[in-house]
């Protein structure tokens, strides 16, 4: 089973909180339960979120750099990002940080009490060229398909210097493959782009800029979303370490082309429509 189900956004989830969680954490204890009673054996992978760590990794030594937040080189999660050591506790998650975090821990459970085979893939920017970015989730594809098409885009807070990894979701499915043919139990992984795809705002901006060759229409309010991450690189070791045959294949520009020429086909076939 792969459980990628879900209320997707933490702006949503406070508008609505009983549905964020009936859907988030009541709904992967259904699909915990029927898996125990009917196929015990078979894996059981759910995509949690690196928001189950909060707000905190805005903690961490942050150094303002011209267009990005960096980690203090002297730190241990800078050169790799965040590992699963990190605490999910005293911290602001956001509504729906906190219905993913519930699930999470119940995936685990499941594993460690019934001994099932269970992972729980705690993802950075999951996107792709097919990806139906929204305002409120999906910043990359969003972002992609208003610098394409000139619609508006608001970046919130942090100067617009915030940094994401981004992992194409053909190499997160290999991943999941993966586990899926040697799986282990309760297992817990950060999974992302890792050094090897991340970006800021401001730098993405630029590379939209780039592909279009134009300017986009885009403004800045310092209002960020309440427990939004400032800095996030996924340290994607530990998966590396059980599954080392696992590489990447989708850097940040091989990402950004490819969702570039995806929008661009789809306003093109819609116009033709028209």
């Amino acid at each position: 089973m792969i459980h990628a189900a879900a209320q997707p956004s933490h702006d949503w989830a406070a508008k609505d909180p009983i549905t964020d969680f009936t859907v988030n954490a009541n709904g992967t204890l259904v699909l915990l339960e029927m898996a125990r009673r009917y196929a015990p054996n078979s894996p059981f992978i759910y995509m949690s979120t690196n928001k189950v760590y909060g707000d905190t990794p805005n903690r961490l030594p942050l150094i303002e750099r011209e267009t990005r937040w960096e980690c203090d080189p002297s730190h241990r999660f800078a050169e790799h990002g965040v590992d699963e050591s990190m605490s999910i506790d005293t911290s602001m998650h956001s509504l729906f940080g906190v219905s993913k975090a519930s699930a999470d821990l119940m995936v685990q459970e499941y594993g460690r009490y019934f001994g099932i085979p269970t992972a729980c893939f705690r993802a950075g920017c999951l996107t792709g060229p097919t990806h139906s970015g929204a305002p409120l989730h999906g910043f990359l594809s969003w972002l992609v398909q208003c610098a394409v098409t000139g619609q508006h885009y608001t970046v919130l807070g942090y100067k617009g210097k915030q940094v994401r990894d981004n992992i194409h979701a053909a190499d997160l499915v290999s991943a999941l493959w993966h586990f899926f043919r040697n799986p282990r139990i309760a297992e817990v992984y950060n999974i992302g782009g890792g050094r090897y795809s991340q970006c800021s705002m401001l730098e993405a901006i630029a590379i939209c800029e780039r592909l279009t060759g134009r300017p986009m229409n885009w403004s800045y309010s310092e209002d960020n979303r309440a427990g939004d991450h400032i800095w996030w690189i996924s340290d994607v070791r530990k998966f590396q370490c059980h599954y080392p045959e696992w590489r990447y294949c989708y850097d940040m520009e091989a990402l950004f082309g490819e969702i570039h020429s995806a929008v661009e086909d789809r306003i093109g076939a819609q116009a033709s429509t028209a």
